[in-house]
């Protein structure tokens, strides 16, 4: 069985990519809050944001494990303040150029916080879970934000508070480099599946998952303080799972998760408390995913992570297009994707403590 460790001094770096992941969130949501009060942009540019923050991640990732030294998250920080500050002057030409640098940037941040929690956690998957969670709590504040009178200029200078998080994580990731693998205790994944079938079967699982999210029967959100409690709650959720998992196991994290979410999701339609505990459940799941991937890509974890995202666009993309209106056909759908992403997780993801060794 896997030994169990105590968290090491590298836990810091969660928390130092929590808040950077926060920054990002803040600004890219305080700007696309702002744009979409334009009409043309209602739809377009939350779609745009989605497919040019998500999309490009892969690549970036690839680069960022082949070119460990490139500092991507500053690089990030400084695209998207710069994106702020056209908002704000319209130094470059048409809204679209600034939204493509925000969203660059915000790629780049995520990539980076990505590669250095995972290479820092020595197979745990809290690390990742923590750096994941900051991004809700993110969201909510920059569309809280974008209603207020703060000025872009304010935003853009609470964004760059972000680098010396950033750099400081960077020390984290040099102490965890020192290994020559420091990803090979991510070991999660079922060995008699092939890696591909793992990556691919994995990020089907997300693309279901990113589809799902937007079919959560929620017709109590009708107020500010209860969209902030759905967002603080998805953030919650998404830490608790990647803590429950170290603790408990993968696959049970995984398996329990998706069954308890289901009767909470389905009865709290008209009842905040009831869909919270739904919605906390189903954002659990969150870190599992990845951390199959990087268990089949344990060398590349900046491109695992880019498989993550790209499957999180491709899931919600349909959204801009389709939607299910009524309760009962949103819960029949998302009862029948929840045993799909249950019969893939049984698939791709060995036992828990079981070691190949065992097999």
């Amino acid at each position: 069985m896997r030994e169990k460790k105590p968290f090491t001094r590298n836990m810091g770096a969660a928390w130092l990519y929590f808040y950077v992941h926060y920054v990002t969130e803040v600004i890219c949501f305080f700007a696309l809050t702002k744009l979409t009060g334009d009409s043309p942009w209602l739809w377009i540019a939350p779609f745009a944001y989605d497919a040019l923050a998500f999309v490009p991640q892969g690549l970036i990732g690839r680069i960022s494990d082949k070119f460990p030294k490139i500092q991507m998250s500053v690089i990030g920080v400084f695209l998207m303040c710069i994106a702020g500050l056209d908002f704000w002057l319209s130094l470059l030409p048409g809204r679209f150029t600034a939204l493509v640098l925000l969203c660059l940037g915000n790629a780049c941040t995520h990539i980076n916080g990505a590669e250095v929690t995972l290479r820092c956690s020595d197979g745990r998957l809290a690390h990742s879970a923590i750096f994941v969670a900051g991004g809700s709590f993110g969201v909510i504040t920059g569309k809280l934000l974008a209603k207020t009178f703060v000025p872009y200029w304010a935003v853009v200078l609470f964004t760059l508070t972000a680098i010396p998080f950033a750099l400081l994580a960077e020390y984290y990731r040099k102490d965890a480099d020192k290994l020559e693998n420091p990803c090979k205790n991510f070991n999660y994944n079922n060995p008699k599946v092939s890696a591909g079938l793992v990556v691919l079967v994995a990020t089907l699982i997300v693309i279901v998952r990113g589809y799902m999210g937007y079919g959560i029967p929620t017709s109590w959100n009708k107020t500010t303080l209860q969209t902030v409690m759905l967002f603080v709650t998805m953030g919650i959720g998404k830490g608790l799972g990647g803590v429950i998992a170290d603790a408990i196991g993968v696959k049970k994290t995984a398996v329990l998760s998706m069954i308890c979410a289901l009767p909470f999701l389905f009865c709290g339609d008209n009842h905040m408390f009831v869909s919270l505990i739904g919605v906390m459940f189903f954002s659990m799941t969150m870190s599992i995913t990845l951390a199959l991937i990087v268990s089949v890509l344990q060398k590349a974890p900046g491109l695992a992570f880019g498989f993550t995202t790209i499957g999180l666009f491709l899931g919600t993309a349909p959204i801009f297009f389709f939607k299910f209106t009524t309760t009962l056909a949103n819960c029949i759908v998302i009862a029948i994707l929840t045993a799909l992403c249950l019969t893939g997780v049984c698939i791709i993801a060995r036992k828990d403590g079981e070691t190949d060794g065992q097999l």
